[in-house]
């Protein structure tokens, strides 16, 4: 398959879902410009890419302009895990609507075609389940998760008022819980503390019952979305909810990663975070449709492979 070669920037691109979509636009011929502050990044992430001629790191907060030459842009820059977005809930604000404004402002600029990493937190404690891209929401603006919440529901906006004011050309994806090796070993996703924990034979901290359920899509899975998106034609913009619909409770997540790892660990039950939904699982109708997408890595075999990366951070 053959692919045409562009200048491609990635904010975010030294985290957890930039340092994989880098890897894959190089894969696919292109030249990858990656922007990050490495508030929340690793350079570990993205040392391997650092040695390949057509990929570039600058450090710089999408919060100040950015003055660059680019086909195409993709806005993955923002604190995803709550221990991270509420540590500076005002950065967390300034960095999905300042930024936005700033990458828009540099897409219209040099006419080049937008990607928002928008989130399913969009839809907040869901009144409708599965959650399709009509349902607005049943967000709380003033809880301790708003920063990323509101900030992200301000993004989409911008995204389709800059789309309908000025022309410029958007795809928006609402991102489900995506796992996968590069996660960061401290940002207290469910994934990666319960893995860490089951390495080194902790107890394995769950929140409530554990009977909230989410749905798991590996990294791979994920980023093949993005690039479909990214490839339909000027008249699909989305929003379009990329996740796995096969939806797992808390509970039984933990006991699959401790029966994969062979671990000792036993389940400690902790009070439920305020806002932290009871359920999280994506309709992809419209996925399949426009995209010819879904996820296809079962959660087995990425737990497997997420569990072989963190094995090099427990002693």
């Amino acid at each position: 398959m053959k692919f045409s070669r562009k200048r491609v920037l990635v904010t975010g691109g030294a985290g957890f879902l930039g340092s994989h979509l880098c890897e894959r636009l190089l894969a696919d011929g292109n030249d990858v410009l990656c922007v990050d502050n490495y508030f929340t990044s690793r350079k570990q992430n993205i040392e391997l890419l650092i040695k390949i001629p057509k990929f570039e790191a600058i450090r710089h907060d999408v919060t100040f302009p950015l003055y660059v030459e680019v086909d195409e842009i993709y806005n993955l820059a923002c604190p995803a895990s709550p221990i991270h977005y509420q540590f500076d809930p005002v950065q967390t604000t300034k960095t999905s609507v300042v930024g936005a404004v700033n990458m828009l402002g540099l897409a219209k600029r040099v006419k080049a075609k937008i990607f928002q990493a928008s989130t399913s937190e969009i839809y907040g404690e869901p009144q409708v389940h599965p959650q399709t891209e009509l349902y607005f929401g049943n967000v709380n603006t003033l809880g301790p998760r708003a920063c990323y919440d509101e900030g992200k529901r301000v993004a989409e906006t911008l995204f389709f008022d800059y789309h309908r004011q000025h022309g410029v050309e958007i795809k928006v994806a609402r991102i489900f819980n995506t796992y996968g090796p590069n996660m960061h070993p401290q940002d207290g996703r469910v994934v990666s503390n319960f893995i860490l924990q089951a390495l080194r034979g902790n107890p394995i901290t769950l929140y409530g019952d554990g009977s909230q359920t989410r749905s798991f899509c590996f990294v791979s899975d994920l980023i093949e979305g993005f690039v479909r998106l990214m490839g339909t034609d000027a008249s699909v913009t989305g929003p379009i909810n990329l996740g796995n619909p096969h939806e797992i409770t808390i509970r039984e997540l933990a006991e699959r990663i401790i029966a994969l790892t062979n671990s000792s660990s036993t389940l400690a039950f902790e009070p439920l975070p305020q806002d932290d939904p009871t359920q999280r699982c994506p309709d992809i109708g419209l996925a399949r449709k426009t995209l010819d997408w879904e996820p296809t890595v079962s959660l087995e075999d990425g737990l497997a492979r997420t569990i072989a990366y963190f094995q090099k951070f427990v002693a």
